[in-house]
């Protein structure tokens, strides 16, 4: 039988490029995916299911987190708080959800031990990235460590982190050298038409592929 992994599949750039390494190293993907009532939930979707299509994943979880907008504190799921549009700033931005990737691994784990798959992959980047916390390869240290605590004996689960030390152009690069459907990804935190390409998110993945000297696939505003 061929070994699985799940994979975090937000249907952004990072995420797919973790399923295409996923893929290259052995394994049968199961896509994992979340809808948490964020601003873009129907676009993140749409993205998920042509990337899982594009990469030939044939197991998926489309999994519903609606509790995260009861809980706010955050631009992504709490309207009230605008995405900033300024630029990259100092510290922990607006747009962090509250251990959103604590949350999202320990169902991954679950679905991981059912599936008895042997790894989750996470396109965490902590080098390169918004500052979040739940972002930073200890955290995901730790957070492994915790997972196989508290799972039955037999399993063993390791978590994979390809890109938590690269820089976006890097990710860009490796994207393209592996054939990843750039042009079905999606990474806007404020719009689900055309990309707003100022939002921080945006920002990171414009000056990724400015920085790769490549030009990105996707439509912006």
């Amino acid at each position: 039988m061929a070994k699985k992994a799940v994979c975090v599949i937000s249907g952004g750039m990072d995420s797919t490029l973790c399923a295409k390494i996923a893929q290259n190293d052995g394994f049968e993907v199961i896509g994992v995916h979340y809808n948490y009532l964020q601003r873009t939930e129907k676009k993140e979707l749409e993205a998920f299911r042509n990337v899982i299509d594009a990469l030939d994943i044939r197991t998926k979880y489309e999994i519903d987190l609606p509790f995260f907008a009861d809980i706010g504190a955050s631009a992504l799921t709490d309207t009230s708080i605008d995405v900033p549009v300024s630029g990259l700033g100092e510290g922990v931005p607006v747009t962090y959800v509250p251990f959103r990737n604590g949350i999202f691994l320990s169902i991954a784990a679950s679905i991981a031990e059912k599936e008895s798959a042997e790894a989750i992959y996470i396109g965490v980047v902590e080098e390169d990235s918004s500052g979040y916390p739940d972002c930073r390869d200890e955290y995901i240290k730790q957070m492994q460590r915790t997972i196989n605590l508290g799972t039955k004996d037999e399993t063993k689960i390791e978590i994979r982190t390809p890109l938590v030390h690269l820089s976006k152009k890097d990710i860009v690069l490796k994207a393209l050298e592996l054939k990843v459907p750039l042009e079905f990804t999606w990474s806007c935190y404020k719009s689900e038409d055309k990309a707003c390409g100022v939002c921080d998110s945006c920002r990171l993945r414009l000056r990724g592929f400015e920085r790769a000297g490549v030009k990105d696939p996707i439509n912006y505003a």
